[in-house]
C-alpha cells in the first residue's frame, strides 16, 4: 500500500467500468494495491466476480454490479449501490468499450451507434450519473478512457475513432464546468496495448504473438501501463491537471527504412 505516497488512494472509493478483464481489471487491482476501495461493473457479472474476489484478496472492500453503461437505468443502479455500501464516489473510471474492424462503406447504421453508444453514449451517462454525487461532496476525480484512434483517426475503426474523439472533447467540455467543484476530469488515450481479448483473437487466425510494433520504444503495451497512468491521475499528484489527455502510446511512430 502507498499510504504515506502523494499516489496512495488510501480508503478512496472508485468505479471503474468495463472492470472484469483486461485494461479495466489492471485498473481495478492497481487501484486496490494502492489502498482503494473498488466497484467492478460490467455486462458480464461472472468476469466480475472473479475481479472482485482479487481486490478482496489485496485487502480491500469490492462490489460486482452487473452495469450497461449504455443504459441509464443499469448506470443509476450502479451509483445507488456503490452509495449504499460505500456512501461516496471519489474516482470514476470509465473504461467500459467496444470495437470491430469495418470499411466506412460496409458500415451500417446499427453498428455505428452500438459502437458511439457504448464508447460515448455510456461516457456521458456514468460521468451524469457520478458528477451528481461528485457535486454535492464538491470533489472527485472522473478518468476516461480514449484511445489514439480519437485523436489521428485508425482505418477501418472510423465509428470507434469518432466516438473516443467525442469522449476527448467531452471531457475537456466537463473539466471547464465541474472544476468550480473541485472535480477533475481528464482521459487517457492508450495506444496498442496486449489484453487478453487481443491475444485470442490473434490465435484465432493462427498469429501466435503480437507483430512488432514501429512506436519509439518499440513494443505493446501492458494493460497495467495504463493502470499507472490511472493512479496518477485518480491521486492527488494530479490535483492541478484537469480537462487533458494523456497518451500512453509508446511514443511517435518511428519511420522505416
Amino acid at each position: 500500500m502507498m499510504t504515506n505516497s502523494i499516489f496512495s488512494l488510501e480508503d478512496r472509493v472508485a468505479i471503474v467500468t468495463g472492470g472484469g478483464t483486461g485494461i479495466g481489471r489492471s485498473i481495478a487491482l492497481e487501484f486496490a494495491k494502492a489502498g482503494a476501495d473498488v466497484i467492478v461493473a460490467s455486462r458480464n457479472l461472472e468476469n466480475l466476480e472473479r475481479v472482485a474476489s482479487e481486490i478482496k484478496d489485496f485487502g480491500r472492500r469490492s462490489l460486482a454490479v452487473a452495469t450497461d453503461v449504455r443504459k441509464p437505468e443499469d448506470v443509476e443502479n450502479m451509483v445507488q449501490r456503490t452509495m449504499e455500501v460505500f456512501g461516496k464516489i471519489d474516482i470514476q473510471v470509465s473504461n467500459a468499450g467496444a470495437g470491430f474492424n469495418c470499411r466506412v462503406e460496409d458500415l451500417s447504421p446499427g453498428g455505428w451507434d452500438a459502437i458511439v453508444g457504448i464508447n460515448l453514449k455510456g461516457v456521458f451517462l456514468c460521468s451524469k450519473a457520478v458528477g451528481t454525487v461528485m457535486i454535492q461532496q464538491k470533489n472527485g476525480k472522473i478518468i476516461n478512457i480514449a484511445s489514439t484512434a480519437g485523436l489521428y483517426g485508425s482505418p477501418l475503426l472510423a465509428h470507434y475513432g469518432a466516438a473516443k474523439a467525442g469522449v476527448i472533447n467531452f471531457t475537456r467540455t466537463l473539466a471547464q464546468e465541474w472544476g468550480k467543484y473541485n472535480i477533475n476530469v481528464n482521459c487517457i488515450a492508450p495506444g496498442p496495448i496486449v489484453t487478453e481479448g487481443f491475444l485470442e483473437v490473434l490465435k484465432a487466425t493462427g498469429i501466435t504473438e503480437p507483430p512488432p510494433l514501429h512506436n519509439a520504444l518499440q513494443r505493446w503495451g501492458r494493460p497495467e501501463e495504463i493502470a499507472y497512468a490511472c493512479i496518477f491521475l485518480a491521486s492527488e499528484a494530479s490535483n492541478y491537471m484537469t480537462g487533458e489527455t494523456v497518451c500512453v502510446d509508446g511514443g511517435p511512430r518511428v519511420a522505416e527504412g
